[in-house]
């Protein structure tokens, strides 16, 4: 990539890992995204591999299992055929083993596929049953 117009040009997945990118390793001096890839010419960086791995959403589930107790729910649903699928079921399989209620589904499909069917029939009644605007909720 030569300029961040470039940026278009790139597929979904390629976006996203640019957006991890500029979260988890940005880098100043590194024009024009400033930002640095896990790759570099073909070779793995493993300095950056570890930044990534340490602000990966699996690194973060131990640290906060009594803030996730304290969850009404949690649902994690993921497509078959999306990269997410397989960091999804890991974290389902380390909530259930940590005894914390979840719902997990992998559905037909990509991390964009049927977005307002699974918002409408999934995600709204999800919250419609978890959320509380009660003061005594449980």
């Amino acid at each position: 990539m030569k300029t961040t117009s470039d940026l278009a040009k790139l597929s979904f997945f390629a976006r996203a890992q640019i957006a991890t990118a500029a979260a988890w390793s940005p880098n100043p001096k590194n024009p024009p995204l400033y930002l640095d890839l896990p790759t570099k010419g073909g070779e793995l960086q493993p300095d950056i591999i570890v930044k990534w791995a340490a602000n990966a959403p699996l690194a973060f589930v131990d640290q906060y299992l009594n803030s996730l107790r304290s969850y009404r729910g949690i649902a994690i649903d993921v497509g078959d055929q999306d990269g997410l699928r397989i960091d999804a079921r890991k974290l389902n399989e380390i909530l259930d083993a940590y005894g914390i209620a979840n719902s997990f589904e992998v559905y037909q499909g990509t991390h964009t596929s049927k977005v307002a069917d699974r918002f409408q029939n999934y995600v709204v009644k999800f919250f419609s049953k978890n959320l509380c605007y009660r003061s005594k909720c449980r």
